[in-house]
């Protein structure tokens, strides 16, 4: 006899709760894009289950959820962010033959990206970067930082929780652990290994106060920063140079991205840098291509 108190899991519950726990044992995507799966799926769930008997979905029923998704006024961005969340979803239960047939297969994505990326121009980033007050320690890590940023484009959970054994000097190169615990080695140039090299002489001594810390870039309790403290020190960096608006980490991801294409480098060097599995990730950035063509075209060619 059943347990009156017992209430059963819906199969897209289920459904769920086994491919986020693939995503974490299998996978080993990091925090971040296990809390970003397991919110957007939530969304889906509440849904099926108040609008349906809870049972998968078929294709017109996740087409309605789409339409759902739009009427709420999303953005495109975070539609298009849900629908990866769901095709993984899906493909996952299809490769475990749970179900039959993939009900996204025809599932169409918003156009995303109609704006360019935001980004800073030469000067601004110049300012922004000379903004710490580098007579402190922790202005001398926000320099050593805000140039390690520009100088790889790496991403904020990828920098603050670079390790001291990441970071090879001699070389001029950093090891970076990305999404899905994939690695790839990045080069730095000799500007930013110059900031990293007097915070590691001067700055990270006089933060740990002779305690240990595995951490490239530590706060004045010994452990790693957060994402939310150095979001919180890039704007305040950023007020201090001038720049109000929108300033994020991200921004300048987007800002290296776009400079390195600026001056010349081809879009799979930019994808292998930004640890982009995908090179049409990368192609969000066609804009400064196209931009440049213009310009090679109008010194170069005899008619122009």
């Amino acid at each position: 006899m059943a347990d009156k108190g017992f209430t059963a899991e819906s199969p897209i519950s289920g459904g769920i709760r086994a491919f986020l726990s693939f995503c974490r044992i299998e996978k080993g995507l990091s925090r971040n894009s296990l809390d970003a799966y397991s919110r957007d799926l939530a969304d889906l769930r509440i849904w099926i289950e108040s609008h349906t008997d809870g049972n998968f979905p078929d294709a017109e029923i996740l087409k309605t959820y789409v339409n759902y998704l739009y009427i709420q006024k999303l953005s495109s961005r975070s539609i298009a962010r849900h629908l990866s969340a769901i095709r993984s979803l899906f493909h996952f239960l299809v490769v475990e033959e749970t179900i039959a047939a993939d009900p996204t297969e025809h599932l169409s994505s918003p156009k995303q990206w109609s704006t360019i990326p935001k980004f800073l121009n030469r000067e601004q980033i110049e300012k922004l970067i000379a903004a710490p007050d580098s007579a402190k320690p922790a202005g001398l890590r926000d320099h050593a930082m805000l140039e390690l940023l520009y100088a790889t484009g790496i991403r904020v959970t990828e920098i603050i929780e670079l390790r001291l054994s990441s970071l090879d000097m001699g070389l001029g190169l950093i090891r970076v652990t990305g999404k899905g615990n994939k690695q790839r080695i990045v080069p730095v140039h000799a500007v930013a290994l110059k900031a990293i090299s007097d915070y590691l002489a001067t700055g990270r001594p006089a933060l740990l106060r002779a305690r240990t810390s595995p951490y490239l870039f530590v706060t004045n309790r010994g452990g790693p920063m957060t994402r939310q403290a150095f979001w919180a020190n890039v704007k305040t960096n950023g007020k201090k140079a001038g720049i109000f608006h929108n300033l994020s980490p991200h921004v300048l991801r987007h800002t290296f991205a776009t400079h390195l294409l600026e001056g010349g480098a081809d879009l799979r060097s930019v994808q292998a840098m930004l640890g982009h599995a995908d090179l049409s990730t990368t192609e969000v950035y066609t804009h400064v291509v196209r931009s440049r063509l213009r310009d090679t075209l109008d010194h170069h060619h005899p008619r122009a």
